[in-house]
């Protein structure tokens, strides 16, 4: 099967720049797809100094649904928003004060990446950091979900002021010019080798990501069989299965549990994979309603996520009368939750009126 590689370098334009990020694609760039992917044949997806976080989300989601392997190669910097303190992969507009509504959250990420097939998905980072958010890595991880395995660095902030360089990642990609991909761990070592005189910062590894206790061995993954269903077409069995553990979770943790809500956010992106937004948009809702009822703040990760993800499934909605009948409901709710994607609310309202117009 084909794979899929992502290429992100990404950092502010001007004096918050800290790594020359986009410098690594053109030596990523000359390495045959094949071997980026370590497939026989590859697809790949090129993102150079992005503007819009909306625009990079939209390129993860579409890599993250393809079938087969998925490589994503991520340059950049972290910076932290002053609100919630949440790691955030700066952007070519990205400032200090503006990180929140300007960088791509680092959860974005995770969330896209997670309902891959568990041993799907690489992913390579080279992420440079800042004071603050060097401080933030000392008590936290930058957790890229337990299906994925992960392979990296992230360097301190640099003793005097100065644009460095990515050298892990060129290291990586100098390693792959060679036609040959050595296994992702003892590629991940032999860059870490060549720029050992450098101190490799925080080193991410697989093993670095917050561990998920093993399943029994006569119990499987049901990730794993709901993916293999949805990957045959058999969508509402798929459903079905994840219908039954979020029925199980309800009964033995409550319907605002966690363990409820992550089946009924699997069961959101089910529908969505099924082709059927309208059942998507409306348990996207139900899940934000039922995080907002738990007590959950209104700027919440998981919070916008599932609105902003309602939203995205409104638009992909192509019957007028549905459209018409589920968006009054996201409008109170975009209200509510107006999220960070500036005039989200007025998206919503406008398109009603049109909507209005329409027979």
């Amino acid at each position: 099967m084909p794979g899929t590689v992502l290429l992100l370098a990404a950092a502010p334009a001007g004096k918050g720049c800290l790594v020359d990020a986009a410098s690594v694609l053109p030596v990523l760039a000359a390495v045959p797809p094949a071997v980026l992917s370590g497939t026989d044949t590859a697809n790949v997806v090129e993102l150079a100094d992005p503007l819009e976080p909306q625009a990079v989300l939209t390129r993860l989601r579409a890599a993250a649904g393809a079938p087969g392997p998925l490589t994503v190669f991520v340059t950049g910097q972290l910076q932290l928003d002053r609100r919630q303190r949440l790691p955030h992969l700066a952007l070519a507009r990205t400032t200090p004060s503006t990180v929140r509504y300007t960088g791509l959250p680092w959860h974005w990420l995770k969330e896209e990446l997670r309902l891959r097939p568990p041993g799907s998905t690489t992913l390579f980072a080279d992420l440079h950091a800042d004071a603050e958010t060097w401080e933030w890595l000392a008590a936290n991880r930058l957790d890229s979900g337990h299906n994925n395995a992960v392979y990296g660095r992230v360097a301190p902030p640099a003793a005097r002021r100065a644009v460095a360089v990515p050298t892990y990642m060129r290291a990586v990609a100098t390693i792959l010019r060679s036609g040959w991909r050595p296994p992702v761990e003892q590629l991940h070592q032999q860059a870490l080798a060549r720029i050992a005189e450098e101190g490799p910062g925080i080193v991410l590894t697989a093993a670095r990501q917050p561990a998920v206790p093993p399943a029994p061995v006569t119990r499987p993954d049901p990730h794993a069989a709901i993916t293999a269903a949805v990957q045959a077409g058999r969508h509402p069995d798929a459903d079905s299965l994840a219908a039954g553990h979020e029925r199980a979770a309800v009964q033995a943790h409550g319907a605002g549990s966690e363990q409820a809500l992550h089946w009924a956010e699997v069961r959101a992106d089910l529908a969505m994979l099924a082709g059927d937004p309208v059942r998507s948009c409306r348990a996207w809702m139900l899940v934000a309603l039922a995080r907002l009822s738990a007590g959950q703040p209104v700027d919440a990760p998981a919070v916008e996520a599932a609105v902003d993800r309602a939203h995205h499934q409104w638009g992909q909605i192509r019957d007028a009368e549905e459209a018409r009948r589920t968006g009054p409901a996201l409008a109170d709710l975009r209200t509510r939750v107006p999220g960070r994607r500036q005039g989200a609310l007025d998206h919503v309202r406008r398109q009603l009126r049109q909507l209005q117009t329409q027979s």
